[in-house]
């Protein structure tokens, strides 16, 4: 291979240790995925909620007041406006959720739960903790568990804790 031709490869490939790296990242996101979808079917196979519902409801249950604007709804679970709506009405359909006006802005709608919704979020949360126990805490132990979940943590600009 003539000089150009390899430092022509070597700018549009990464390095060894890039590349180890750049591996390194993909084995963990995509595992997260994967992990996550596992996690969210046991949650929809035990209570009957599917993924984008959950999200929705727990979401929903460790916010003030136990709603929230539909804007900032989507905003925050990376959803369209009209996936949003599209949960939401599904939610709102089974008694789960209510639309109320804002108090103070009219263009303004809140999604919030209903006193079933906060049954129906709890009893999910409670079988996907059931869930990250068997599936991650129970491999890798508390502590370790307990650490990798205060690291990632720390990464997080926009870091949020707190229920009920």
């Amino acid at each position: 291979m003539e000089e150009s031709t390899r430092a022509e490869a070597a700018r549009r490939c990464p390095d060894a240790e890039d590349l180890a790296l750049l591996e390194q990242w993909n084995a963990l996101q995509s595992g997260f995925r994967r992990l996550t979808e596992q996690m969210l079917a046991d949650v929809d196979d035990k209570v009957g909620i599917a993924p984008s519902s959950f999200q929705v409801l727990w979401f929903l249950l460790t916010s003030p007041s136990q709603s929230a604007p539909m804007n900032r709804l989507a905003a925050t679970l990376g959803f369209t406006t009209a996936g949003t709506t599209k949960v939401a009405d599904r939610l709102s359909e089974a008694g789960l959720l209510e639309r109320r006006p804002s108090p103070t802005d009219r263009r303004v709608v809140f999604a919030a739960l209903t006193e079933q919704g906060v049954e129906v979020a709890m009893k999910a949360a409670l079988s996907l903790a059931a869930s990250l126990r068997e599936r991650v805490v129970a491999p890798l132990g508390e502590e370790q568990f307990a650490a990798l979940a205060e690291k990632f943590g720390s990464l997080d600009p926009e870091g949020r804790s707190g229920c009920c």
